[in-house]
């Protein structure tokens, strides 16, 4: 068996979940020695034709040009990843889902004709089938690494669907929604950052999407009887995971 051929490929996103990888510095040398890079224009523009054995895609679907190439790239590769908030949930240009995309055009372009674009911004696994999801924005560069060395020893990667909370209790980050010191997402947010804002007082802004199980009402209830009106409940459950099918279910019941 030859070396593995990898392809990094970008849609619609700020470039963020390509550069964790960039930022994994002495781990991603090790993994070059194990694996081919063969498309990855972040990181070179010399290229190669596929099939790939792993494509790792960034970035949401917003265009119809968007959709045909992700069509493509499935077709051409053995594993399918999906990385970041834009790509597992249409990211925050998902907001457009709510909107008048015809408006927006008409206010921001002066030639809105010349621009080709869809109303909706989608996760990737709507139009194709995707084998594993690193969710976050940006993601995790240790889930990120755990995923790769997975995929290379030929075993399931460990990708957690449980909440924030487990992460907080192992950091002993006390509680903020307890103590009611901030409007926190943690309870119904995937785990993976290692509750990165919570152990800085920061409230989680569920940047990762909703966990597994994730009982979103009474979440909003807990807010709510904490005083958090319903409108700022509704802005916390639609940031960077509005397009996320639970929060933007719950967002409308509470709206």
């Amino acid at each position: 068996m030859g070396t593995p051929t990898l392809a990094v490929w970008k849609l619609a996103s700020c470039d963020g979940c390509q550069l964790t990888l960039l930022d994994c510095e002495d781990e991603l040398l090790a993994l070059t020695s194990r694996v081919h890079i063969a498309h990855f224009l972040e990181a070179s523009s010399a290229t190669e034709p596929g099939p790939y054995d792993v494509s790792i895609v960034e970035g949401s679907v917003t265009t119809e040009a968007d959709r045909r190439r992700v069509l493509r790239i499935r077709a051409g590769s053995r594993l399918l990843v999906t990385i970041g908030a834009c790509a597992t949930a249409g990211g925050i240009q998902a907001l457009r889902n709510l909107a008048d995309v015809d408006e927006f055009r008409s206010v921001v372009y002066a030639r809105p004709e010349f621009v080709s674009t869809l109303d909706t911004s989608t996760p990737v696994s709507d139009h194709v089938a995707v084998d594993y999801e690193l969710h976050g924005c940006p993601i995790d560069r240790d889930q990120l690494l755990n995923l790769l060395g997975a995929l290379l020893a030929g075993r399931r990667p460990d990708l957690p669907a449980h909440s924030v909370c487990f992460e907080c209790k192992r950091r002993d980050t006390t509680c903020l929604l307890v103590t009611g010191a901030a409007p926190c997402l943690g309870p119904v947010t995937r785990a993976g950052c290692g509750a990165l804002c919570p152990a800085f007082d920061r409230a989680c802004f569920g940047c990762f999407g909703p966990a597994d199980p994730a009982n979103l009402p009474a979440m909003t209830d807990r807010l709510r009887a904490n005083g958090v009106p319903d409108r700022d409940v509704v802005r916390l459950l639609r940031t960077f995971s509005v397009g996320a099918p639970r929060f933007a279910e719950e967002a409308r019941r509470v709206s």
